[in-house]
């Protein structure tokens, strides 16, 4: 039996938003292998930053939904990840994001987030979405913060986070 999988393509103004492939790997281990992972349990070694990038993409695969390799169109340059996911501890689906250390400041991470938050309220039909972040993840909380979402003092952590800040992303009422 085959099983043919179709993973969406979202565009923004600058980006295009595809299915993760084999040789954005190198690039993805770069972000997981630098200091830039430390506000995700890194920096990772090779071996980890394979195994996450694995069990990351099967996520399409298994519950439908997953990370998206930003892509910049005008160079075709990969650029980050704007990551759908739900790891077996987590109380409930998360939206984040990553970039590379070139594409970092230049609003990437914005506008991938924006279109999927925006998939996931009117493609996957969500009411809403968190993400998890490390206190000391300024960056990250400013971005969440940009992007509408409010901070759930209430919500569940992560076991693999239990400090973690909660952002909660809303969907809007509908006119």
């Amino acid at each position: 039996m085959t099983v043919t999988l179709t993973i969406p393509e979202l565009a923004t103004a600058r980006l295009t938003l595809r299915a993760p492939r084999l040789d954005d790997f190198g690039h993805y281990a770069e972000i997981l292998m630098s200091d830039r992972a430390e506000h995700m349990g890194g920096p990772f070694d090779r071996h980890a930053a394979w195994l996450d990038f694995g069990a990351e993409t099967a996520s399409w695969q298994l519950r439908g939904y997953g990370p998206f390799a930003m892509e910049d169109r005008a160079t075709g340059r990969f650029v980050g990840m704007s990551i759908l996911h739900y790891e077996i501890t987590d109380p409930e689906p998360e939206l984040g994001w990553m970039t590379t250390e070139e594409a970092e400041g230049q609003g990437f991470a914005y506008e991938a987030a924006v279109a999927t938050r925006d998939y996931v309220f009117d493609r996957l039909g969500w009411d809403s979405i968190v993400s998890y972040i490390a206190p000391g993840n300024r960056r990250s909380v400013a971005l969440a913060e940009r992007l509408g979402a409010r901070l759930d003092a209430e919500a569940a952590r992560p076991e693999a986070c239990p400090g973690c800040l909660v952002y909660r992303h809303d969907r809007e009422p509908r006119a």
